[in-house]
């Protein structure tokens, strides 16, 4: 009977803090990919000397995990993720010095001890705002109007595994309609929101994280198909959000149940 190899050398040393860290991606940065941000984030961990848990094996790898991110394309508030430290740090020195190591883009917006129990059970709904340039609100209302009164809508993705088709108004939660001047209104700044004059119709859209996730594209290409609706340029898309879905229908804070966070 063949003996069973073993990695040779010492066991990793045990993992004896476990921190979330929620990041943004922001700016031209909403073009990286989740590859592009694992490289970025193991390379601020080392120029942070953060001391990394690895896993055990041949090819030990840190221990991070990673949940639900964004498209390609799409900018977000509100991205996670979780790591491992075989020393306890604190969570604010931490934050300041991965927002440091990051590119201007991604940035660190707060840490915080993770609490028991897996993150990505927390994630389970996406608040998202889609803004049209040069698209009046009233034909975005017709399209969403004739979205909601489906009892389904079905769409087809290409996945890894070939196309798969999927009902996007299961997971539609709320759609809302407005406009940049209601949102500025008030002289406030708004993440992703396009800057000029003309009209812009502004869709914030509360959706439940199904399988597969129904993403922004899944969204628009259901309102193409119930309503042909063609934007003359492509939306830019932002999550404000993502965490648990409470009963009023709002996207909750994912951290909130742990040791108190910190900000950037």
């Amino acid at each position: 009977m063949a003996r069973q190899r073993v990695p040779e050398g010492p066991a990793p040393e045990p993992a004896v803090q476990k921190l979330r860290i929620r990041y943004a991606k922001r700016g031209r940065l909403r073009f990286s990919s989740t590859r592009d941000f694992q490289r970025a984030l193991e390379r601020a961990l080392r120029r942070a000397g953060v001391p990394m848990a690895f896993s055990a094996g041949f090819h030990p790898h840190p221990r991070i995990s990673y949940a639900n991110a964004a498209p390609t394309g799409t900018a977000s508030e509100a991205e996670y993720v979780e790591i491992a430290v075989t020393a306890r740090v604190d969570p604010e020195a931490l934050r300041a010095a991965l927002d440091e190591a990051l590119p201007p883009g991604l940035d660190v917006v707060r840490v915080v001890e993770a609490a028991p129990g897996a993150l990505a059970d927390r994630l389970q709904a996406s608040h998202w705002v889609v803004a049209f340039p040069g698209l009046d609100a009233a034909d975005l209302e017709s399209a969403v109007a004739g979205l909601l009164e489906r009892d389904e809508v079905l769409v087809t993705r290409r996945v890894k595994t070939g196309d798969r088709t999927f009902d996007v108004r299961s997971a539609v939660v709320r759609l809302e309609v407005t406009t940049r001047e209601a949102v500025t209104a008030g002289g406030d700044t708004v993440v992703g929101l396009p800057v000029g004059e003309g009209p812009c119709a502004i869709l914030t859209a509360v959706v439940r994280h199904t399988t597969p996730v129904v993403r922004p594209d899944d969204l628009l290409t259901a309102l193409r198909t119930v309503a042909a609706l063609q934007p003359p340029v492509s939306p830019l898309v932002t999550r404000l959000a993502q965490g648990p879905l409470d009963a009023h229908h709002e996207v909750t804070d994912p951290l909130a149940t742990t040791q108190e966070a910190v900000g950037g």
